[in-house]
């Protein structure tokens, strides 16, 4: 699972993400290229098309045109042995309880006035983090975090 959400946990606005991070952007690259990816329709309708280089699944009610498109359970079957969920927030709370890791970025702001947020991170262990100033094309600073799912009892 991937996300970059604001200080509160916002995730979205008007349909868009609230903010400019090429420096998270390429990070998100790097962590999905070469791998499946699985997003809502809000999602892929705030795209400008497919993201290249990865397996693009959309989940829907709705039947879409040119994108691949699966249920829930169909994608807990797929083979492959990292499928990136990569939003909104309604394919977040439902993929959360079966996920093993988070890559999350905080973007240090907090937006007005947000439509959408990522859940509650529980059951999880913070096992890695990092501070990044703002770059030369970022709105502001953000920092890195790694979540493992948590077993202790």
């Amino acid at each position: 699972m991937i996300v970059a959400c604001d200080e509160n946990g916002a995730i979205g606005k008007d349909g868009d993400l609230p903010w400019r991070q090429s420096t998270d952007l390429k990070r998100f690259k790097s962590l999905t290229t070469g791998k499946t990816i699985v997003m809502g329709r809000k999602t892929w309708d705030s795209l400008p098309s497919a993201l290249p280089n990865r397996r693009n699944i959309v989940m829907s009610r709705r039947q879409l045109e040119n994108v691949e498109q699966m249920d829930f359970e169909e994608i807990l079957e797929l083979k492959e042995t990292e499928i990136c969920i990569i939003g909104g927030g309604e394919i977040y709370r439902l993929f959360l309880p079966v996920t093993e890791k988070i890559e999350q970025t905080i973007i240090h702001t907090k937006v007005e006035e947000p439509d959408t947020w990522f859940p509650e991170i529980e059951g999880f262990d913070l096992i890695n983090e990092n501070y990044s100033e703002a770059g030369t094309n970022d709105d502001f600073p953000m920092t890195f975090r790694t979540w493992g799912r948590s077993f202790s009892a």
